[in-house]
């Protein structure tokens, strides 16, 4: 690790004036007003064995739902909806859509543009989020059955809401201070503006049957079989506690952090003006989270911000209009930069060193940052599992498509489940399927 020229640090918290803070960090697509969403649903076709529904992880009925937003049905709608995706809300706001049921759109051949099928589906579900869920569903008789679902994330939620609408009694555990997993701790401001998580889950919770508590985390394997002890089943959706790391010189700089928890920490600030943020931010990775933290820290009154990512942007996760939300913010986006070290002035990160080029051995280059932020993926703490009796592969739990691990009473979907695109509604999907396979397992 060396020292790197020009290196004085700038952090601090308050770059932009006082009233800056709310705009910046305001819904990104408010929702429709109805003259709006009515106006969009006239525009879908309506078709027979639509592709948008096939496209959907979850299978939502797309036209169904459309044309009970164009009668004036938001009920019936959001029903469509919520039966087939319980997270139907922030899957609106935070789903690639353009690359899902949008990009099928029969409308894109015709016009161009898809139906906006994202934001007429926010538009719906928003509607009823005042409403009791019970207006909407209702729960089974007691069947006498007790299941643990372990992650109060997308796919734990999915399950434990499914479960409970089955007549089942859900424990759910989480080791954060508040349920909720990614929607919670780990999505852009702008995205869930509103604490809208939080509306969310307690909407999901209100179903009756369900116990969240929060705060407790599974640590080893006799942990998990103490639960298969106690219950009929265990759904384990415990996502990806653990940050990549570059293994680089100058890694354990003070400025250098994990991606995720700077956007956690954003999304836990009572006021935002309270974060320090970098003059010159650097942010190493090319997905979704590496695109939130750029863009946050722009937001944040960062005046210099780079998304340096080692491949091409054909292999960015982050898609095409993550990537130009990121540049409409202002954001520099550099390809085939691979990082060599982070350079550091009296302790604190003043620089990241990089190879330019497909090969390690391109030319030298280095940006100036007072803060580096590490984007470069997540992985599961496979030492909790050590005799557990679970295969891992790929540092994730070997599972089939409705979650069952192939070890008696014992599930697990989500991100920690090997497969997927992590995205949030195919975690939905994940409980969803494994609820039912929980079912009818436990009714034969």
């Amino acid at each position: 690790m060396a020292d790197s020229p020009h290196s004085t640090v700038d952090v601090r918290p308050g770059r932009l004036p006082a009233a800056g803070y709310a705009g910046a960090f305001a819904d990104a697509a408010p929702r429709l007003s109805r003259t709006q969403a009515l106006l969009e649903a006239e525009r879908c076709l309506y078709c027979f064995d639509a592709p948008c529904i096939t496209a959907c992880p979850t299978g939502i009925d797309v036209p169904s739902f459309i044309r009970r937003i164009a009668d004036d049905n938001l009920r019936g709608a959001a029903r469509a909806i919520l039966e087939a995706n319980p997270l139907g809300g922030t899957c609106a706001r935070v789903c690639p859509t353009e690359e899902l049921c949008e990009q099928a759109c029969v409308r894109v051949a015709q016009q161009g543009k898809p139906v906006e099928i994202g934001r007429l589906q926010r538009y719906a579900v928003d509607a009823v989020m005042d409403r009791p869920v019970t207006d909407l569903f209702t729960r089974a008789p007691a069947s006498g059955k007790r299941i643990v679902v372990v992650g109060a994330g997308p796919a734990g939620l999915a399950c434990a809401f499914v479960l409970a609408r089955l007549g089942h009694a859900v424990t759910v555990f989480d080791a954060r201070p508040a349920g909720g997993g990614l929607n919670e701790y780990g999505l852009a401001t702008y995205k869930m503006a509103g604490d809208f998580a939080q509306v969310e889950l307690d909407w999901l919770l209100a179903i009756g049957g369900i116990t969240l508590t929060t705060g407790w985390r599974l640590e080893s394997a006799a942990q998990l079989q103490a639960l298969r002890e106690q219950f009929d089943a265990v759904y384990l959706a415990i996502g990806l506690a653990r940050t990549n790391a570059l293994n680089l010189p100058g890694e354990s700089l003070d400025g250098v952090r994990d991606a995720v928890d700077f956007i956690a920490e954003l999304r836990q600030a009572d006021d935002p003006a309270s974060l320090p943020i970098g003059r010159r931010v650097v942010v190493i990775g090319g997905g979704m989270t590496a695109v939130d933290a750029a863009v946050q820290s722009k937001l944040l009154g960062a005046e210099d911000v780079h998304i340096v990512y080692r491949r091409g942007p054909g292999q960015m996760s982050a898609s095409d209009a993550e990537v130009e939300w990121a540049q409409t913010h202002g954001v520099s986006i550099h390809h085939w930069m691979t990082p060599l070290e982070l350079l550091g002035s009296d302790g604190h990160v003043s620089g990241v060193r990089f190879a330019r080029g497909s090969e390690q051995g391109g030319r030298p280059e280095v940006i100036l940052a007072d803060m580096v932020f590490k984007a470069i993926g997540q992985k599961l703490d496979v030492a909790l599992l050590t005799d557990s009796g679970l295969k891992v592969e790929g540092g994730r739990i070997v599972a089939d498509a409705e979650g069952d691990t192939g070890l008696p009473g014992l599930w697990a979907g989500g991100d920690c489940r090997a497969g997927g695109r992590d995205l949030t509604v195919e975690a939905v999907e994940d409980g969803k399927r494994a609820a039912h396979a929980i079912h009818a397992r436990l009714c034969a």
